[in-house]
């Protein structure tokens, strides 16, 4: 599903059918005990089935939605696996449940709190802060000409965020998360444009599945891929936005942060 580029709900609606505790069968099993949910939320749209696939909030969606994710994206799965979708003998709770009488959820950290952080630390060290919202979605490399765009119209001294959780469809077999791919398709598009850097990063410090959080770049980043023999367009094409990053020693390596407000992406335009 990663591979495939679903989007969050539609691979957490697969999740929620194949687990024992996620889309709401935590709190049926704890019922009729009191429950407090204290949720940090990585997901756009902050709704808590959604995020870790709800495991204390009623589920919306059915077997049948699973299955239907995994046909649309064409996924092999194995048999015990498809076996389990299609009896769909073990229905997750919904909405009205008894099991969620004595249920409570609590946002306690979300996208838009740190994005909110963020623009207050720009606008104190001067910038004009364009916040384009936390809850952006769509293929990395799309939103990321669509930022370069923004980016070449915005005035100096402006500093572009945005959140969200962005996704890829993988064609090649490079090495990268969402954060890369954007970060190098962002640099593509801006095409050594003056006075821009930008990072993109995930904020658990983990882009994908490699060790690194995300990456930066900047006006010389092409200039230097050149020097360096790479070509970051054949790069994009085999999803190695990893490869090109490390080899300029641009990545951006916080290791875990424990904790989770999905995405995070500034890009900078200097005075």
């Amino acid at each position: 599903l990663l591979r495939c580029g679903a989007a969050i709900d539609e691979m957490n609606c697969v999740r929620k059918h194949l687990s024992a505790i996620k889309g709401g069968r935590l709190a049926r099993a704890a019922a009729p005990a009191r429950l407090e949910a204290l949720i940090i939320s990585d997901v756009p749209g902050d709704d808590p089935a959604i995020i870790a696939s709800g495991p204390t909030v009623p589920d919306p969606t059915s077997f049948a939605d699973a299955r239907h994710v995994i046909e649309r994206f064409g996924i092999s799965l194995p048999s015990a696996v498809r076996a389990h979708l299609e009896a769909a003998a073990d229905e997750s709770p919904k909405p009205g449940d008894p099991c969620f009488a004595n249920t409570a959820a609590h946002l306690i950290a979300t996208p838009a709190m740190a994005l909110a952080a963020a623009a207050r630390v720009a606008e104190g060290a001067g910038y004009t802060v364009d916040l384009l919202g936390d809850a952006l979605e769509g293929e990395a490399r799309a939103v990321a000409a669509e930022h370069a765009d923004r980016a070449r119209a915005a005035a100096p001294g402006t500093i572009i965020l945005s959140g969200g959780e962005l996704t890829v469809t993988l064609d090649g077999q490079g090495r990268g998360g969402p954060n890369g791919e954007y970060a190098l398709a962002l640099a593509l598009a801006l095409d050594g444009t003056d006075n821009i850097h930008a990072m993109a990063c995930d904020t658990d410090g983990i882009d994908g599945s490699e060790d690194n959080a995300g990456a930066r770049i900047g006006p010389d980043t092409l200039t230097r891929t050149a020097a360096a023999g790479i070509d970051p367009s054949a790069a994009l094409v085999a999803n190695d936005s990893y490869g090109i990053f490390a080899a300029l020693g641009d990545l951006v390596v916080t290791g875990p942060t424990h904790t989770n407000v999905n995405d995070f992406r500034a890009i900078l335009i200097e005075p």
